[in-house]
């Protein structure tokens, strides 16, 4: 098996954990008056959720070992495809029609851009300049990101601020934790403690606990939408702006994958839109019977009453 089908299975492998622990966190999230964030981590489903992601992680550096960051960060998006049926089954619901027609629209976009990865695209590794370059832009942005969500008034427009800060920080972590597995397979497992992988575990964690705060705001599908884009764009700037990735056929082939992105990026957004209450309920067996009024006899009139000495 080539390299390059190795990273799309585990690829999507890390796509599938991810979508079951995202429908976990939204379901505690819903939850959020009774526990707060640090009461999650008291909450044995909170560290069940947390394994999935990190189940999701492994595969996804797995994934990055053999494929290029153009090539595996698009393939995220599957994360929203299996989360929302995965959160209609446990809801005991079933997935719209419009929900089927975006995870097509979704998977046809990214078969696109699967077939355009470039050949000579292989995965990469950050010099250490441009490494700390891009850890202190990446900071800089996401802290600012947070400032601005802090000041939203609209809970909507929080949550999705929250949501673009947890997609840029998740792609920069793949970034780094490419560069920091290659590293660690040349110079050995000394390469786990240097400071690019602090500021890797910092921003995989940073990640976690923003679409956390995300979920709780709005719910699952706006902000899982929202990371799942944010994170395939800054992951594509960054590979072609520092690990210099291209999609094959030069200046055309990049308008079709631009293409190809807007398709899926359609197919998303048909996800998170919510479905038709009539559709997406569960079918009744039969509906019940229409309960008939009951009529009340009016009361009579008292009659006076005579005292008897």
């Amino acid at each position: 098996m080539s390299a390059l089908a190795l990273a799309v299975l585990f690829a999507i492998a890390s796509a599938a954990a991810y979508a079951a622990g995202a429908v976990m966190q939204e379901r505690l999230a819903a939850d959020a008056e009774r526990h707060t964030v640090l009461a999650l981590l008291k909450l044995g489903r909170w560290w069940f959720a947390v394994g999935l992601n990190a189940a999701g992680g492994a595969l996804h550096v797995a994934a990055l070992a053999y494929g290029p960051l153009s090539l595996v960060q698009p393939l995220g998006l599957l994360t929203l495809v299996l989360a929302l049926p995965m959160g209609a089954a446990l809801a005991s619901k079933r997935v719209a029609t419009e929900h089927w027609r975006g995870a097509g629209l979704t998977i046809a976009g990214l078969m696109v851009l699967l077939v355009l990865v470039g050949p000579g695209n292989t995965a990469s590794v950050l010099t250490t300049g441009r490494a700390t370059t891009l850890a202190v832009v990446a900071v800089i942005a996401v802290l600012a990101i947070m400032v601005a969500a802090k000041y939203a008034k609209a809970s909507l427009a929080r949550s999705i601020l929250y949501a673009v800060a947890s997609g840029a920080a998740f792609a920069v972590a793949s970034a780094l934790t490419q560069t920091v597995t290659l590293r660690a397979t040349t110079d050995g497992a000394g390469t786990l403690l240097s400071p690019i992988a602090l500021v890797l575990a910092a921003m995989s964690v940073g990640g976690l606990l923003l679409s956390q705060v995300a979920y709780r705001d709005s719910g699952l599908g706006a902000p899982l939408a929202t990371v799942s884009l944010a994170n395939p764009i800054a992951s594509a700037v960054i590979g072609m702006a520092l690990l210099g990735e291209r999609f094959a056929g030069g200046g055309r082939g990049a308008v079709v994958a631009l293409g190809a992105a807007a398709v899926a990026a359609a197919g998303v957004v048909m996800l998170t839109r919510p479905a038709d209450v009539r559709e997406a309920a569960p079918v009744a067996a039969e509906p019940p019977a229409k309960a008939q009024p009951i009529e009340v006899p009016k009361p009579r009139e008292s009659e006076p009453v005579v005292l008897v000495a």
